[in-house]
């Protein structure tokens, strides 16, 4: 073999590793672009729920407790990091969207309430709001996923393992409070 044809495929072969590093850093840094995402879009909510629950509140005064969990969960979940600690920020979300689901039904309690047309928008906004949470959600999930398979199948999981890159946080699912069948009935007792 000469000097030029091993050159060429040393070259080939550097080139190929240098393909998979950059895709692996892409890749990467999609999946912090997704979680940041998610962010962008909690922090709306974050935003937004101060208002509609000093709303709430001056129409519905014997859900004070309900009012003050929701805001303590809030305050909960703005403090909470979610690229270091995803899973306790999944389970603190889960807890919020359990409250502002009970927030709602009880929200169709009170017609004055329900047809004031300042809550009738902000709950618009919140219902875009958790729909793009939704998305971001699932933007996340497509870029774990791509990343996971990056780390995982070969010969790019020989390059993560030499950059140390890892796909060990938590997908986004629903807990089990949120898939079961809501009856309610439950929330009229």
């Amino acid at each position: 073999m000469s000097i030029a044809f091993l050159s060429v495929v040393v070259f080939v072969v550097f080139l190929y590793l240098y393909g998979l590093y950059i895709s692996l850093i892409k890749t990467k840094n999609r999946l912090k672009e997704a979680s940041s995402g998610i962010d962008v879009q909690l922090k709306k909510r974050y935003d937004l729920l101060p208002n509609i629950l000093n709303m709430a509140a001056k129409f519905m005064e014997h859900e004070k407790t309900l009012l003050s969990e929701i805001v303590n969960l809030r305050n909960s979940a703005i403090k909470q990091d979610f690229t270091t600690h995803p899973k306790e920020r999944m389970q603190i979300e889960s807890a919020l969207n359990d409250k502002l689901r009970t927030l709602w039904i009880n929200v169709e309690n009170y017609p004055d309430l329900k047809s004031n047309q300042t809550m009738v928008q902000a709950m618009q906004t919140f219902e875009e709001t958790e729909e793009n949470i939704a998305a971001a959600r699932r933007f996340y999930n497509s870029a774990l996923t791509e990343l996971k398979n990056a780390v995982e199948i070969f010969p790019s999981s020989l390059v993560a393992r030499l950059l140390n890159i890892k796909a060990d946080q938590p997908f986004f699912e629903a807990g089990e409070n949120e898939k079961s069948r809501i009856d309610v009935k439950d929330y009229f007792k």
